[in-house]
């Protein structure tokens, strides 16, 4: 059994969502425990068997948990076009450009994510592809996966003309004389690709997840939520266990359909008793993930009053109410967690309405249930969170006023409800526990930024910028214990997120504490380790 001393920097054991921190000056790892503390631990550092690691001043810190992200889909945005670095319209056309002709044996172009801010409304038109494509058939996801940009060969292979009806829970956004214009949004978007879109094959799947939990591990991250696992997904997964090619642990959330998610119900259960007999230490699949509404920018954000830029419209949700409340109950019943993405504000207030239905029907017992992203909610919800003893899941990155918010968000809300958006800092306040993501790829997995976000609420390369909705600031103690105790609660995992003895040793290594450097800092501070379960995956 693996002996590990840390000696020469500061160990944060715990960090409390109230601020307040505990730390020692040495920790010992015994196996995949935390074994000893300060003089103990450095008592330990006599024995033969024992590796000692000198913090060269730096601080060593729990693992860090990414509270809602999608993998597989991150890492095969590596295999197409590299339209995520364009800074314009043109880049992305230059890109896709650059790989149709070094991939000229490619029957469709599939690639992601672009930043829908570079055309007005995020409407994009397929004939702007059609230039460079040619015939062959090319679909982009925007940053948000929520939308889809396709080129007219694209459409043409999807059946997809002017009196190609919208699906259930989507849209085809038309000219003015009824013609698709080449943007997808919602089903629209999702359906095209499981249907039309050829699937990548399984090795491509398998090395994107190998990549993509490798670049986990080396930012100091070990457990991650895989927020959306559609079946096809989850040979994926037990290949990649199998190989031992999982370098963070992983829970998948499968995803609840609304029109068959009866069906789906047995489906869920046998393939979560498939991986817990597997045994894999880093793979689970204990939660079933619901859509409750879609997003702002494309006003399919579910809002309980219109659209100031619409005032026709509150949005496109995906469920009936009373549907997903006996979808919840059935699949709280049989166990699972219920992971529910929430972004408009009547979205938070549907999410809270079926987990308090949940609560009044199924027998009491330890629940874990989550509402991801609480981007917009109304004041009188705040308090429902710790009252309902539920998770609210913020992608912290996302609370600053950057050209997303500013030219799509806010001009689609109005200004009189942009203070209620990522209200982090009131929900903590009202004793809800908070757990932090990033929704990778949609923004940067990297949690060194988001951190510096959550307490800022600015943008880490403007350090002399004015924090938006500065009330919802959280302090530094506060956004580590987001990541860190907050996200082991999420992972159903009482044992991680502290480094108290007898606790699991999932750790990271910095060069400089977080906790009080400048917080503008944050992201250059430099991982030069991590450990899960006492072995080094970086």
């Amino acid at each position: 059994m693996t002996l590990t001393v840390f000696t020469g920097g500061s160990i944060v054991l715990e960090a409390e969502r109230e601020g307040r921190t505990h730390t020692s000056d040495a920790i010992a790892f015994r196996g995949d425990r935390v074994a000893a503390l300060g003089a103990e631990a450095i008592a330990l550092t006599e024995q033969t068997d024992a590796t000692v690691v000198d913090l060269a001043g730096g601080t060593l810190v729990p693992g860090i948990g990414e509270g809602h992200a999608h993998p597989v889909l991150g890492g095969l945005e590596a295999a197409g076009p590299n339209v995520r670095a364009a800074a314009d319209l043109q880049g992305i056309i230059d890109a896709v450009a650059e790989w149709k002709r070094e991939h000229p044996e490619a029957e469709w172009i599939v690639g992601a994510s672009y930043d829908a801010t570079f055309a007005p409304g995020g409407v994009f038109d397929a004939e702007w592809l059609d230039a460079v494509t040619g015939d062959t058939p090319t679909i982009l996801r925007a940053w948000d996966y929520h939308t889809a940009w396709v080129n007219s060969a694209a459409l043409a292979a999807g059946g997809i003309t002017a009196e190609t009806p919208d699906p259930p829970l989507g849209r085809y956004v038309r000219r003015a004389d009824g013609t698709p214009i080449g943007t997808l949004q919602e089903a629209a978007a999702n359906t095209f690709i499981a249907d039309v879109v050829p699937a990548f094959a399984l090795a491509d799947r398998v090395a994107a997840i190998e990549s993509s939990t490798r670049d986990y591990a080396a930012q100091g991250t070990t457990w991650v939520q895989d927020a959306w696992v559609e079946l096809s997904d989850v040979d994926t997964y037990l290949a990649a266990a199998r190989d031992n090619r999982l370098h963070t642990r992983v829970n998948l959330a499968f995803r609840a359909d609304p029109a068959n998610w009866r069906d789906q119900a047995g489906s869920f259960v046998e393939l979560r008793n498939e991986i817990r007999a597997l045994g894999h230490d880093r793979l689970s699949a204990e939660t079933v993930k619901f859509f409750v509404d879609g997003v702002i920018e494309s006003r399919t954000a579910a809002l309980g009053a219109p659209y100031a830029d619409r005032p026709d419209e509150r949005g496109l949700p995906n469920w009936a109410e009373q549907e997903i409340a006996e979808a919840a109950k059935a699949f709280d019943a049989a166990g699972f967690q219920l992971h529910i993405h929430a972004i408009g504000d009547d979205a938070n207030r549907i999410a809270l309405d079926t987990i308090q239905a949940v609560h009044a029907e199924n027998p009491p017992r330890e629940r874990a249930h989550v509402i991801a992203h609480v981007a917009m909610l109304a004041p009188a919800d705040i308090a429902r969170f710790a009252e309902l003893g539920v998770i609210a899941n913020f992608e912290p990155y996302w609370a600053q006023c950057d050209a997303v918010m500013r030219d799509l968000t806010i001009p689609h809300i109005g200004h009189d409800r942009e203070g209620w958006q990522y209200l982090i800092g009131s929900v903590l306040r009202s004793g809800a526990t908070v757990s932090f993501g990033s929704d990778w790829p949609v923004t940067t997995k990297d949690w060194r930024p988001a951190f510096a976000t959550a307490v800022t609420r600015h943008s880490h390369l403007e350090p002399e910028a004015e924090s938006w909705l500065p009330d919802e600031r959280v302090s530094a103690g506060a956004a580590l214990s987001a990541y860190t105790l907050a996200t082991a609660q999420q992972a159903l995992a009482p044992e991680r997120g502290a480094l108290n003895v007898g606790m699991i040793a999932d750790a990271v290594w910095l060069a400089a504490d977080p906790l009080t450097v400048d917080p503008t800092a944050v992201p250059e501070i430099e991982v030069l380790g991590t450990w899960l379960a006492g072995e080094r995956t970086h």
